[in-house]
C-alpha cells in the first residue's frame, strides 16, 4: 500500500504543475467516501480488538469432522464476511486464525492453498455489497445507484463466484479430523462495546443509503471510538485513506486537461469492463476506479470491471498482499513455493472465473440491446 500511496501523489504532484492549486481542488475530494471508509475501518478494528470475529470463527470451527468440512467454513468465511467487513478486514481477521487452526490439526501442507483460496473468495465475495471494498464503496456513492440495483447486478456474479470456490474444495482430497477447541482469548472481551459498534455500523449502513449525513456518522465513531479503546485509532489504515485524497486530486486534475480527458474517453467508449480489468493489473483495481471515473458514467460496467480486475496480478487487488505478507512472515523458508502458489491462482483460476464473468456480462447486454429494439 506504501508504493500505491506514493504512485498517488507523485502522479498528484506531477498533475499539480499542470494545473496549479487552487479552489477547485477542494472538489476534487469526494469527503462522503473517505468518511465513511474512516468509520468502517474503525468499526471492524473495534470489534475486531473485542475478538467478535474470533468467537464467531472459532464456535464454526468446533463442529468440523474432516479437512473439506475446515476448508469450506475457512474459505467461505472470507467469502461471506467480506461483504460486511471489507476483503481487507476479512483477511486481516481469518487468514492469522486460518493458520493457526491449521497447525493444531497438523494440517501445514494444507495452509498454503487454504489461504489463497481465502484471498480468492474474500475479493470475489467482497464485490456483492457496496461496502465490501473500498472501490465498491467509491463507485455506488458517486453513481447514485439504487441499493437493490446494485445487488441486482452482482447478484450473478457472486453466486457463480461461490459455485466455484465450492468446486475447488469438493475435487480436493478429504481426510478425518479430531475435535478442535475454541481458544480462551477468542471470547468477546465487553459485550457493550460490541452493542456500540453495532449501532455504528447500522449507522453506516444508513450513510451508505444516503438516509444520514457522513458528518454525524464519523462525529459519534470518533467520540464512540475516543471514549471506548483508543488504541483502534492506530489500526485503521490512514494509508488508504491518503491514497484516495491523492488519486482525488490528480483524476481532478487530469480531467481539466481536454487532451488527456478526450483521448481516455475514446478508449473507454464501449470498453469500460476490459479496460477497468486492464488497468487493475498495473494500479490496482482501487486506484483504477477512481482514475476511470472521471472519465465514464458507465457505472455498472466500471463496478464489474474493477471487481474482475482484482483477480489477476498480485498487486490487482491490495487484498492479495495482506494474505501474501502473513504467510511469508509465518514461515519465510518457503518464501518461493508460496509466491508460485499466489501467481499461479491469482492468474489461472481467476482467469477462468473472469471468462465467465465477461461472457455473462455480454450476454446481459446483448439481451438488453435486443429488447431496446423491439
Amino acid at each position: 500500500m506504501n508504493k500505491i500511496l506514493m504512485i498517488a501523489w507523485i502522479l498528484a504532484g506531477i498533475s499539480s504543475f499542470v494545473v496549479p492549486p487552487d479552489m477547485e481542488y477542494l472538489n476534487y475530494i469526494d469527503f462522503h467516501t473517505l468518511g465513511l471508509l474512516f468509520c468502517l475501518m474503525a468499526v471492524m478494528a473495534g470489534l475486531s480488538r473485542e475478538g467478535v470475529f474470533g468467537q464467531a470463527a472459532g464456535r464454526l470451527i468446533t463442529v468440523v469432522k474432516n479437512s473439506r468440512q475446515m476448508e469450506l467454513i475457512l474459505v467461505f468465511l472470507c467469502f461471506v464476511f467480506s461483504m460486511l467487513i471489507t476483503n481487507d478486514v476479512a483477511l486481516i481477521t481469518f487468514v492469522p486464525f486460518a493458520i493457526q487452526v491449521l497447525e493444531m490439526a497438523n494440517m501445514r501442507k494444507r495452509i498454503v492453498p487454504v489461504i489463497v483460496m481465502q484471498t480468492v473468495a474474500a475479493n470475489l465475495g467482497s464485490m456483492f455489497t457496496p461496502i465490501g471494498n473500498p472501490q465498491n464503496l467509491y463507485l455506488y456513492s458517486k453513481s447514485g445507484m439504487a441499493l437493490s440495483a446494485f445487488f441486482k447486478l452482482m447478484l450473478p456474479y457472486t453466486l457463480l463466484a461461490a459455485v466455484m470456490l465450492l468446486g475447488m474444495i469438493l475435487l480436493r482430497k478429504c481426510v478425518v479430523l479430531g475435535d478442535l477447541q475454541m481458544r480462551e482469548s477468542e471470547k468477546v472481551k465487553n459485550p457493550w462495546k460490541v452493542a456500540i459498534y453495532a449501532i455504528i455500523f447500522l449507522l453506516c449502513l444508513l450513510c451508505v443509503s444516503h438516509l444520514l449525513p457522513v458528518w454525524v456518522v464519523m462525529l459519534v465513531t470518533i467520540l464512540a471510538v475516543f471514549v471506548m479503546d483508543r488504541g483502534t485509532f492506530k489500526e485503521i489504515d490512514y494509508s488508504l485513506l491518503l491514497t484516495f485524497a491523492g488519486f482525488f486530486i490528480f483524476i481532478g486534475n487530469m480531467g481539466r486537461i481536454s487532451m488527456f480527458c478526450n483521448f481516455l474517453k475514446s478508449i473507454l467508449n464501449g470498453n469500460e469492463i476490459l479496460t477497468a480489468v486492464i488497468s487493475s493489473q498495473v494500479i490496482s483495481n482501487v486506484p483504477a476506479a477512481l482514475l476511470l471515473s472521471g472519465f465514464t458514467d458507465q457505472w455498472s460496467e466500471l463496478i464489474i470491471g474493477t471487481n474482475l480486475g482484482g483477480l489477476g496480478t498480485m498487486i490487482a487487488s491490495m487484498a492479495s498482499l495482506i494474505s501474501y505478507r502473513f504467510l511469508i512472515a509465518a514461515y519465510p523458508e518457503e518464501k518461493k513455493k508460496i509466491h508460485n502458489a499466489f501467481y499461479s491462482c491469482q492468474s489461472r483460476v481467476p482467469a477462468r472465473i473472469s471468462d465467465c464473468y465477461v461472457e455473462h456480462s455480454y450476454l446481459v447486454m446483448e439481451k438488453s440491446v435486443k429488447m431496446k429494439e423491439k
